[in-house]
């Protein structure tokens, strides 16, 4: 997926285990099946599991979240992952790397989860307690950047995906999304990325955990109504933006958000991983529709130019 991507395998867990946490060299290692693009999961017995990042850029997210998963996961409404230790490079893996605590549940199916409503609901309560921890020291999330920073790249690849999605639509929901007033007050806690990979079901339906925050930070709260477009269907999406307080101009730069994120997504996994890809194109298309739906962002009070 990757020019810079490092390839890992049972093999070299068991040899990085073993050097660096000889307590747990006993205990089977097992690849987890995913679509994930930035880290490895491996299972290692039946209550750990060992991630390494795949790329150099993503090993920063080790500290970060060796840091940050202590304080938020007592604050939090859903089963967040508890680091237990944290490896160093050896037997030719190049990065730092980490032994957590394994939870289960399942990745819901982009717009087809088994409970919408409830799962609508959950997922506002995540975010909603999410939001409310104490920012004091913590660091700006991996997408703090306001919606015309990235104006720019959006052009580009937007010009790059001619052909491949309705771009005519595209740039008219983008353009609203800029249009829509600034999030007022200090930045708050994000997750940045709660995608279906990110987001543990369990076989009931509801949210059980959430995992890889290696995105998260303080930013704009509309970066977390991704899943209203990313994991919810049409019919579960007034729910959860009710019940997450989502205003016109939130709703607007959230459904930005989803679009920017999504075409990247489009763009780059285009041919390396088409489950990404198939993910990015559904949300380009519910966007879409949901940006015909809503009334436009002309009728709020436009922010300055």
């Amino acid at each position: 997926m990757h020019p810079d991507q490092v390839d890992v395998d049972e093999a070299l867990v068991r040899r990085l285990v073993a050097d660096q946490f000889p307590e747990w060299a006993a205990l089977p290692v097992e690849r987890v099946a995913s679509n994930g693009t930035t880290n490895a999961m491996f299972r290692l017995g039946e209550e750990l599991v060992v991630r390494l990042p795949m790329r150099p850029s993503a090993a920063a997210d080790i500290a970060r979240e060796q840091r940050w998963l202590p304080f938020l996961a007592p604050r939090l409404t859903a089963a967040v992952p508890e680091p237990l230790g944290v490896g160093v490079p050896g037997d030719g893996y190049p990065l730092p790397w980490s032994v957590l605590v394994w939870l289960e549940g399942a990745n819901p199916e982009p717009g087809r989860p088994a409970e919408p409503e409830l799962l609508a609901r959950d997922l506002a309560e995540f975010t909603t307690a999410l939001r409310w921890a104490e920012p004091a020291d913590a660091p700006p999330s991996y997408r703090s950047e306001t919606l015309t920073d990235r104006a720019g790249s959006v052009a580009a690849t937007l010009a790059e995906l001619y052909g491949v999605i309705d771009v005519g639509a595209a740039e008219d929901a983008w353009e609203e999304a800029l249009d829509a007033p600034e999030a007022e007050g200090p930045p708050v806690w994000i997750h940045a990325d709660l995608q279906p990979g990110n987001l543990l079901v369990s076989p009931e339906g509801r949210l059980r955990g959430v995992i890889d925050f290696g995105c998260a930070g303080l930013g704009d709260a509309a970066v977390d109504l991704l899943p209203a477009w990313y994991v919810l269907p049409a019919s579960a999406r007034a729910t959860f933006r009710t019940a997450v307080g989502a205003d016109d101009a939130a709703w607007a730069r959230g459904r930005g958000w989803a679009l920017s994120v999504a075409l990247d997504e489009l763009l780059y996994y285009r041919r390396s991983n088409p489950v990404m890809a198939d993910t990015a194109r559904y949300v380009i298309a519910e966007v879409l529709a949901d940006h015909r739906f809503y009334r436009p962002v002309d009728q709020l009070s436009r922010r300055p130019r």
